[in-house]
């Protein structure tokens, strides 16, 4: 691939990661800029001609979310005024994928309303990565690949070595990509029942489904900001007598004061993923983080030329 073929764009919220996925296509970096308004205004400005180009546009929407999610908006709107053939939002973390449902009177549908203002700034094509609520692809009525990050983490998650190794869900909602978890790694599963009771950081662990005694669990979930549902997990993990306790998580979003929760943890070490990258903690050294960019820089590749990116999917 060359700059005459594609041009990746990154936004303020995913800078490294852009980067690497630049690197991993053998690509120059689409040049743009943000500006930053006394007031708070942004003004994304493209630097490139991508008239009659597939351009694609990087940017996860957290740290501030609202910040990012509306500069996202800014730089689609722009790609399309600029004429460019088709525009890709790659969104490696998709903050509102909470809100996927009305289940409580008087509160909005979020994700929905995010999907609606994507697509009306001018997305072509969402390219996502473990999806809270992978229903949420029906919000939208362009494509979506919501890629998944199962293959690179259980890869580190192998490099450990781990004895006698059981996969755990942190909740029943987790259990069916938990269970692709201990298939591809040919691993028995156990399940969490926790329950929520308010909007906020406590969950309660109320039950384990499941033998852990003596083995070394990995818990496996799709993202966590404030840790304390995992560390309650790698508690009852270690109050039932797990030998270890890892986790591996999609998306390490991690708000304060989730690594004085991890360090002060039976939790030996913590997976992630790079599709966060502006957290404002400074990791634990429990905390291991491994790259997707060449996850998304094969499927940016796969996408361009027309071929088939079910390959990147794990069965």
């Amino acid at each position: 691939m060359t700059t005459d073929d594609v041009l990746v764009f990154g936004g303020s919220g995913s800078p490294r990661l852009t980067a690497a996925i630049c690197d991993y296509l053998q690509i120059a970096q689409g040049a743009g800029e943000v500006l930053r308004f006394k007031e708070g205004n942004l003004f994304p400005r493209i630097l490139d001609n991508v008239r009659g180009r597939e351009v694609y546009i990087v940017q996860s929407t957290v740290f501030p979310a609202n910040d990012h999610f509306m500069e996202l908006l800014f730089w689609l709107d722009a790609f399309t005024r600029a004429s460019a053939q088709s525009v890709t939002a790659v969104v490696p973390y998709f903050s509102y994928a909470q809100g996927d449902k009305k289940d409580e009177p008087r509160v909005s549908i979020r994700a929905r309303v995010c999907a609606d203002a994507i697509e009306a700034a001018g997305a072509d094509r969402m390219v996502t990565l473990d999806l809270h609520a992978p229903q949420i692809q029906g919000f939208f009525t362009v494509p979506v690949d919501d890629l998944h990050a199962l293959p690179s983490l259980a890869g580190e998650i192998e490099r450990l070595e781990l004895d006698d190794m059981v996969i755990v869900a942190p909740d029943a909602g987790y259990a069916k990509t938990a269970r692709r978890y201990a298939r591809y790694l040919g691993v028995p599963l156990a399940i969490g029942d926790k329950e929520r009771a308010a909007h906020d950081d406590h969950a309660e662990i109320i039950d384990l489904i499941g033998d852990v005694e003596g083995r070394s669990a990995v818990i496996v979930d799709d993202f966590s900001i404030s840790a304390q549902t995992m560390v309650g997990m790698a508690t009852e993990l270690d109050r039932r007598g797990a030998k270890e306790v890892v986790a591996a998580l999609a998306h390490g979003v991690f708000a304060e004061p989730a690594m004085e929760r991890i360090d002060a943890s039976p939790l030996t070490r913590v997976v992630t993923t790079d599709s966060v990258e502006n957290q404002p903690v400074v990791f634990s050294d429990k905390v291991h983080v491994v790259s997707v960019a060449p996850l998304f820089g094969e499927a940016i590749r796969r996408i361009h030329n027309r071929e088939s990116i079910s390959v990147l999917f794990p069965m």
